[in-house]
């Protein structure tokens, strides 16, 4: 049985204040969930550090997982020992000899000041033990090793290895949001980068049969079985779309068109997100990418709520929203060919720079209200549970 831990650094939640319990205990409950298929795996919870001891389990195994888990600064492969400077002395010893390279440094982290010797003093202790037991030579500027040492109330560890976490605040910390999902590269990343800040989701989908196949909701499903992996239940509404699509490209000039289709998105998305108690609704949309996503644009679909509107992807270029999708395993699947009610139905000179009152004279030309109600009504919720379909539920006019 390992004695070796996995020491978990705590994220931005580090600096909340009287309000630290509650984000640290958020992130115990949500990483030892995350953590539950691995059968030996044991966790003590401080004020500072999360400890995770190995017991029978591989590291390069239980890493990766909790690299997923968001409000993690980084997790370091630690050994623990007392608070001597001999047997701290020993431990590292006994690491750095494992450890490929030539030339090292010492580095402490005092947390406990009852510790007799300062950090320097004890970095100097390590450094001249190594140094007699070794051929290693010290480099403080540029290492092949950095031992380092973190001396707490609950013991010291000692690791020379350290793995990025993905930053941010707990999941569940920061409320709930509904994401517009479409199927492409931009929702899914937004979706993580909502997820990454502490804010679970909700997705909703406006789909367009028969104009649209269900390999867009087959494409749908894949992704939220990845999202899955970052929060265990979401729920996918599916919109009926076709109607109220159709009713807008009689009625509308065609420049026009996407932008009062995205408008009455707005107005659906805001009666679902109060009904699922959705604080904001969200989108993957990045300013200027297309035509509907202009600042203009922006302010003219908005215009019909004052709920919130949050977009994680708005100052992100194509290229950064693509390596955040192949990170997070989303972007094979987000480029499978498909179309959805947007792409269908796609202007070929959509307007850049729509005027409000041009959309409202166009929504005044027809009757778009027991459209948008019958599309509302005609909801199909689909849950799922880390990733795996477990319901759809056809609601008829009633929201759960």
């Amino acid at each position: 049985m390992s004695d070796n831990y996995l020491m978990v650094h705590y994220g931005e939640l580090g600096t909340k204040g009287e309000n630290k319990k509650a984000f640290i205990n958020q992130l115990y409950r949500n990483l030892t969930h995350r953590l539950k298929g691995f059968s030996s795996l044991s966790f003590q919870k401080t004020r500072d550090r999360i400890y995770v001891r190995l017991n029978d389990e591989i590291p390069g195994d239980v890493i990766p997982v909790i690299q997923e888990v968001s409000g993690i600064q980084k997790i370091s492969l630690v050994e623990k020992a007392g608070k001597s400077i001999e047997e701290i002395r020993e431990k590292a010893l006994s690491l750095i000899k494992n450890e490929e390279g030539k030339t090292f440094k010492a580095e402490i982290h005092r947390a406990d000041k009852t510790f007799p010797l300062s950090s320097y003093d004890a970095a100097c202790s390590i450094g001249d033990y190594i140094l007699d037991h070794t051929d290693k030579v010290v480099d403080v500027h540029t290492p092949d090793i950095v031992v380092s040492v973190d001396i707490r109330e609950e013991g010291s560890f000692i690791y020379a290895h350290s793995y990025p976490g993905a930053g941010g605040y707990p999941l569940g910390m920061n409320g709930k949001a509904l994401m517009l999902l479409s199927g492409g590269i931009d929702s899914p990343v937004a979706s993580y980068l909502l997820l990454r800040r502490g804010v679970r989701i909700e997705c909703i989908h406006f789909a367009a049969p028969p104009y649209t196949s269900d390999a867009v909701l087959d494409k749908l499903k894949d992704i939220i079985a990845r999202l899955g992996d970052f929060q265990a239940d979401i729920k996918l509404h599916v919109v009926p779309f076709t109607k109220l699509q159709e009713a807008i490209y009689q009625h509308v000039e065609e420049p026009y068109c996407i932008t009062i289709m995205r408008r009455m998105m707005v107005r659906i998305a805001e009666k679902v997100a109060k009904n699922c108690n959705c604080l904001a609704i969200a989108t993957g949309e990045s300013i200027g990418q297309v035509a509907s996503q202009t600042l203009v644009s922006m302010r003219t679909i908005n215009d019909v709520t004052n709920f919130p509107i949050i977009r994680p992807c708005a100052t992100l270029d194509k290229i950064d929203i693509i390596a955040i999708s192949k990170k997070i395993g989303t972007y094979e699947t987000s480029i499978r060919p498909y179309e959805d009610c947007c792409t269908i139905f796609a202007p070929k000179k959509p307007k850049t720079k729509p005027k409000i009152s041009e959309c409202e004279y166009f929504e005044s030309s027809f009757d778009w209200k027991p459209l948008l109600e019958e599309s509302i009504e005609q909801i199909n919720d689909v849950v799922f549970h880390n990733g795996v379909e477990i319901s759809s539920i056809k609601e008829e006019g009633e929201k759960q």
